[in-house]
């Protein structure tokens, strides 16, 4: 199987990137599990990673990332308001669900998170959980099952926090498969193959083509910005890859059903910079 973990990071992501990717599903009958950032788009702050960070710089050029986020995305909280991400856009989260995809928590403040979360207090990751997850069920009507940390970063405090919302599984790491989080003892369904902005556009469908036809069972890390954007041409060229080597394309909740939890090893999360990322993940 093939797992699409579908992560929705910006405003410009949810209003455009969406309802893009949902025209695609449907073309080929397919469902993903959306990972949904409920509040403010900060995005804009990120412009410190680009003096800060050599590889964040490299990113936006190869990603062609005005192209990308468009350049609103880049002053929004800074010399543009924050807009609200999915809160801002209840009828796409309502089609998001009305068309049978699962839907799932990523985020309240997407950037803050993903760029100062070992400088903030525990009482400040409780707070953004609690808004977090009070939008996502004003939006849907019941609870997530499921969280997917923002840039795959997490610590040893929000899993002594996440304890309480006993959520069905995590996908918080890259790793090559499915595992029990020593800490928590959640399952974890990891992102096991590469984002496409991660690895040369040119041979981003061949790279992911040839690591899925291995038979096993894979998840790969699509952005709503990304697939859903300007790379909408070849995400559709490894769907039909995928579908003609018979490789099932499901939500990450199909493969939780799949997985023999009494099997599964428990690890313990490292942080570690992977090829062609910016910033250190959990893997």
């Amino acid at each position: 199987m093939l797992g699409l973990k579908i992560d929705v990071d910006t405003y410009w992501g949810m209003k455009n990137g969406v309802p893009s990717l949902l025209q695609i599903l449907k073309e080929f009958n397919l469902k993903g599990t959306f990972f949904l950032s409920i509040g403010p788009d900060n995005s804009g702050r990120a412009a410190l990673q680009l003096i800060k960070n050599p590889l964040f710089l490299k990113k936006m050029m190869r990603t062609n990332a005005p192209a990308l986020y468009g350049w609103k995305t880049a002053l929004y909280g800074t010399l543009l308001p924050a807009p609200m991400i999915a809160l801002s856009f209840p009828e796409i989260v309502n089609d998001i669900i009305a068309a049978g995809h699962e839907v799932q928590f990523h985020a309240w403040d997407h950037r803050c998170w993903q760029d100062e979360l070992p400088r903030k207090s525990e009482d400040w990751i409780r707070e953004w959980f609690v808004k977090g997850m009070s939008g996502f069920e004003k939006l849907t009507g019941k609870k997530p099952t499921a969280f997917g940390a923002p840039s795959w970063t997490i610590d040893d405090r929000v899993f002594s926090i996440i304890r309480q919302y006993k959520f069905d599984y995590l996908s918080c790491t890259r790793a090559k498969a499915p595992f029990i989080h020593e800490i928590s003892n959640n399952l974890e369904i990891p992102s096991d193959l590469p984002c496409f902005e991660e690895i040369d556009p040119q041979k981003s469908v061949s790279i992911i083509s040839e690591l899925i036809k291995d038979g096993k069972t894979h998840v790969l890390p699509v952005h709503a910005e990304v697939e859903g954007g300007i790379f909408q041409n070849q995400f559709r060229e490894l769907l039909e890859k995928a579908l003609n080597m018979n490789i099932e394309v499901v939500p990450l909740e199909e493969i939780k059903e799949k997985l023999d939890i009494q099997t599964l090893p428990t690890r313990k999360y490292k942080i570690e910079l992977l090829p062609g990322r910016h910033s250190p993940c959990a893997v």
